[in-house]
């Protein structure tokens, strides 16, 4: 209520003429667990196919697009950042540049401090059993108790990053100790962007545009992930980034979303 949504920003910002006329597409990919990450996973669905091979194909045939790759882009926030980070990086021949504000990126600082409050929650309050933590939050007002958007969040990504392909779900550390499994957390890091950046080099030098900001008191300590995924980018050639660390935290953000859809169109239209 006292904030603007997206839309409402980007009405602005081209009603005010301060950025050249683009079409916006504003994508749901959510699921009952949160977010997809916008990858195909078992657990969730095929939201990376969905984008890529559905919203694309789709707003290109209704709309009068400029249907290159060179002309299109993908910005997100937080989970959405995150998409945004690894989508070109999977699919250059759909993208040209990208946008992330407090990407989920470094998992070892964004995920990692969350774990042992999870373990502590289903030890004190579920005997244990994610099952039992699934019961009780779904009988009651959503995030009403201590310790659910830890837990709901770990069991999210491990949906989106280490699902079997029966869509078995399994967490990347011991419920009981809160140990690290190796062979899971690996396939968690397997999808981290930062350490997606090698093998995404060639991709990653087509883009005509790449944004990417944090706040530097971001909760999850995605400033740090910003930087990191800089950083990369920077090993690999990719110098023309538009990067920022400003004063904030994770929250409270949508007005730097202009920012990012200005930077975006201006390097995509031409």
């Amino acid at each position: 209520a006292f904030r603007k949504n997206f839309p409402e920003l980007a009405d602005e910002l081209f009603a005010k003429g301060e950025a050249p006329p683009c079409i916006v597409v504003w994508v749901d990919c959510w699921t009952s667990l949160g977010g997809s990450q916008f990858v195909d996973s078992p657990a969730t669905g095929r939201y990376h196919t969905y984008l890529c091979e559905e919203i694309v194909p789709w707003v290109d045939a209704h709309y009068h697009t400029l249907p290159q790759r060179e002309h299109r882009g993908i910005a997100g926030k937080s989970s959405g950042g995150y998409g945004a980070m690894i989508t070109p990086m999977l699919r250059p021949d759909l993208w040209g540049g990208l946008a992330m504000h407090a990407g989920d990126a470094l998992f070892e600082m964004c995920y990692l401090p969350g774990f042992p409050v999870s373990v502590r929650t289903l030890r004190d309050q579920y005997a244990g059993s994610i099952e039992k933590f699934w019961e009780d939050f779904r009988s009651r007002p959503a995030f009403s108790k201590r310790g659910d958007d830890n837990l709901l969040n770990d069991w999210c990504m491990a949906a989106c990053y280490s699902a079997d392909a029966d869509g078995k779900i399994h967490l990347p550390y011991d419920t009981a100790t809160g140990m690290l499994i190796p062979e899971i957390w690996q396939r968690w890091l397997s999808w981290d962007p930062v350490r997606m950046v090698p093998a995404h080099a060639d991709a990653l030098r087509t883009m005509r545009a790449i944004y990417i900001d944090a706040g530097k008191r971001d909760e999850f300590y995605l400033d740090l992930g910003a930087e990191a995924f800089r950083r990369e980018l920077e090993k690999i050639g990719v110098t023309d980034v538009f990067f920022e660390l400003f004063d904030a935290t994770h929250a409270s953000i949508e007005y730097r979303y202009p920012l990012s859809l200005k930077y975006l169109a201006e390097r995509l239209t031409a």
